[in-house]
């Protein structure tokens, strides 16, 4: 099959003809049908590194083609959408709903005695987050795939598995925004407008979207923002101080840069709450006044997959998509073949793109 190959930091993504092994134990053979492009993946290739070669890819979406023997969730034909949230089901953390911290993650990977998935000229080749999505194919245990209606259309199916259970989980599973609440989001990319999303499926009063870009805030007001305030030319706490009458139930900050992070935390109202998504620079955090955090009664948590249980979560927001209850196509900006990545990357550095998505794969 042809594949997009990462073969060392810097070297970009190179389409190489690889073989995929047959599937085995709890893996499922996938026809990718999209893939979208996340940051997460270019931070592997160029600065965070990790296994090389490597097919990375992990927002996919396509058919089962194959099954292993012990497969039980889901048969050929099946419309699915993967997740980089591994998890093996039998742990504490898993057994008590919270799959997204599993403690045996690797449990859903080939060992190390075993062939690999990929290979490439004889040799193995990593695969992304178990995942592998920029590919022709991919072989995923079962446990990351989740069964979606066959009516869902492959590219904003493709976006739920990280992107939308990122940012609309934190409103709804991370935060469990009440109806009524107010809701601040810092940083109108395109995880943030799923937060937008979440917040108005959660019946939030006020949506405020914060950015330093107005073509970024415009498609936040199309998304259902209630106020946009433009951080660059507007002291954002104050604006949001004055619009929520005194500080918000939640800030949500997608950007993770320190001095952002602390307007956060500034923005919140008695008993609010600061959730950390978005990691800009490696110092990123905050400092937190414990006698201020005490009289306030708020809290900072951080927030890693937006809290979800892909298996309950993916089916729900597809049927929020089809319902016309979740905005997802004015997400899908651009659409590509599998060898525009590099190209692809660098379209998603102009602000009024939200996400890029490949759904050629000849």
């Amino acid at each position: 099959m042809k594949a997009s190959v990462t073969k060392g930091l810097g070297q970009g993504f190179v389409v190489e003809e690889v073989e995929l092994a047959d599937p085995i134990g709890h893996e499922v053979r996938v026809q990718v049908k999209a893939s979208g492009l996340c940051h997460s993946d270019l931070s592997v290739a160029t600065f965070i590194g990790g296994e090389f070669p490597v097919v990375l890819g992990h927002e996919v979406a396509g058919v089962v083609t194959g099954t292993g023997p012990e497969v039980t969730q889901v048969t050929v034909g099946d419309h699915v959408v993967g997740s980089l949230i591994q998890y093996c089901g039998a742990c504490v953390n898993c057994l008590g709903g919270r799959t997204y911290i599993c403690l045996r993650p690797e449990s859903t990977l080939r060992t190390p005695g075993q062939a690999p998935r990929i290979s490439w000229n004889g040799a193995p080749v990593a695969q992304g987050m178990g995942l592998g999505g920029f590919a022709q194919e991919a072989l995923i245990h079962e446990n990351q795939l989740a069964v979606v209606p066959d009516e869902m259309p492959w590219a904003p199916a493709a976006l739920i598995g990280c992107g939308v259970l990122t940012g609309a989980g934190a409103v709804l599973r991370s935060a469990d925004v009440r109806q009524g609440e107010s809701v601040v989001v810092i940083g109108a990319g395109g995880v943030g407008m799923n937060a937008v999303s979440g917040a108005r499926i959660a019946g939030a009063e006020t949506i405020v979207v914060t950015d330093i870009e107005d073509g970024k805030l415009d498609r936040a007001k199309a998304f259902g923002a209630t106020h946009v305030v433009n951080s660059r030319t507007t002291d954002p706490v104050e604006a949001v101080r004055a619009i929520t009458g005194g500080g918000a139930d939640h800030v949500f900050d997608f950007v993770g840069v320190r001095p952002v992070t602390a307007q956060g935390m500034r923005m919140l109202g008695k008993g609010g709450g600061l959730y950390l998504i978005g990691v800009g620079g490696n110092d990123a955090g905050v400092d937190v006044s414990a006698m201020a955090a005490l009289s306030g009664s708020q809290k900072v948590q951080g927030v890693y997959m937006g809290s979800s249980n892909l298996k309950r979560d993916i089916p729900f927001y597809a049927s929020m998509y089809l319902q016309g209850r979740m905005n997802l196509d004015a997400l899908v900006s651009k659409e590509i073949a599998l060898d525009g990545i590099d190209a692809g990357y660098d379209s998603l550095k102009d602000g009024t793109t939200a996400r890029v998505v490949i759904t050629d794969f000849s």
